[in-house]
């Protein structure tokens, strides 16, 4: 079942402006759902009833009491989770002691990993490695952050025997879309799945023929909504963590999600390529370290 909460923020860019209050509101404060009643959260987050009713329909719910219960049982989970880490809550505040800092951080990235492991589509997923496995050409862009994903799953396919085409530059990279053909992959990374560069990549991949993928947060995105695949990151952001940090991370989950999957589908070949580029490297290493990362 779909978390409430990574449902939440991977709509909020497709709310309206009253609709987004209210999701950012139960997002940060659960409790101001659970407690009051719809005309009383209405009256919090300066809007009305009926935007209220909006948002729970936008999030998947046929209604307002449906909500509320989904929240009250979702926060319940947060509440252990946190436990676990003793936290009192997720949010980094600037008087935070050093170990309150480190508990939190870790506390969001592991949530981020664990969000993004529950929430993904397996279908797609499995997909998306088979894709990969026949394509005639790889091209992988992401802007910013994202772009050391990209970088990520380009060195690792590498690793295994895939080759695949990584571009920093926008222009190359476009440049390289455009003589993509049916056979090809194009995977767009965007935290936000708005990247200007990103979608004009994957929307160019597609007008050649070539098969896309979105690795994003908001698969409601204009990125999302172009690709022909979407693998869905469920980070978080806050004031002190954007999303370059837990984004980042459950971005690479998602790198070795894939990488993994394209390993079991030829173990012989992928395990002689990675012991092959592991060899070829040891003689660049203090007394030929056994280290076999």
């Amino acid at each position: 079942m779909t978390d409430v909460f990574v449902t939440l923020r991977q709509r909020l860019p497709t709310l309206s402006k009253a609709e987004r209050r209210v999701a950012e509101a139960v997002i940060d404060r659960p409790s101001l759902v659970i407690e009051s009643t719809i005309t009383q959260l209405a009256a919090a987050c300066s809007t009305s009833p009926a935007s209220v009713a909006r948002m729970c329909r936008a999030a998947g719910f046929g209604g307002y009491k449906e909500f509320r219960i989904t929240v009250a049982a979702a926060n319940s989970r947060e509440e252990a989770a946190r436990e676990l880490f003793k936290v009192a809550d997720a949010e980094i505040s600037p008087t935070d002691s050093i170990a309150d800092l480190v508990a939190k951080v870790a506390y969001q990235e592991a949530r981020a990993i664990e969000e993004t492991a529950r929430e993904i589509d397996l279908d797609a997923l499995d997909a998306v490695a088979s894709l990969i496995r026949g394509a005639s050409r790889i091209d992988i862009f992401g802007a910013g952050s994202s772009g050391l994903t990209a970088q990520d799953l380009q060195l690792k396919l590498h690793r295994i025997g895939i080759p695949g085409f990584c571009w920093s530059d926008a222009h190359l990279a476009l440049t390289s879309a455009a003589i993509t053909t049916p056979g090809s992959v194009a995977i767009g990374i965007s935290h936000t799945g708005t990247t200007l560069e990103t979608n004009q990549l994957i929307g160019l991949a597609h007008e050649r023929g070539a098969v896309t993928v979105a690795i994003t947060n908001h698969p409601d995105s204009p990125l999302g909504l172009a690709a022909d695949h979407v693998l869905t990151t469920s980070a978080r952001e806050s004031g002190f963590r954007t999303g370059a940090m837990s984004s980042r991370l459950a971005q690479m989950a998602i790198v070795d999600f894939l990488v993994v999957r394209l390993v079991q589908q030829d173990f012989a070949a992928a395990s002689e390529s990675l012991h092959s580029t592991y060899r070829a490297v040891q003689n660049h290493r203090i007394g030929g370290s056994a280290d076999t990362r």
